[in-house]
């Protein structure tokens, strides 16, 4: 009876250790023009899943390039 309540536990704990949890997504965008640099708020994504899952989702947001306006990159990151 012990072993059963024992193993009912171990799955129990681990079902909430892989817990899909709501968590943010900030990007900022670095513009860097010929004399100045300008960092601004890019977007917010929410994204319910594991941690591990949710991090390389924000990741994949992150881009770097060039437009009319100059260089770019936009960093995300996990709050």
């Amino acid at each position: 009876m012990k072993k059963s309540i024992l193993a009912v536990v171990a799955l129990l704990t681990l079902s909430f250790a892989s817990c899909k949890k709501e968590y943010k997504c900030e990007c900022q965008k670095t513009r860097t023009g010929s004399s100045t640099t300008v960092s601004t708020a890019d977007g917010d994504y929410t994204f319910k899943d594991t941690r591990a899952r949710a991090e390389s989702r924000c990741n994949d947001q992150e881009t770097t390039g060039s437009d009319a306006f100059g260089n770019y990159s936009r960093d995300c990151e996990i709050r």
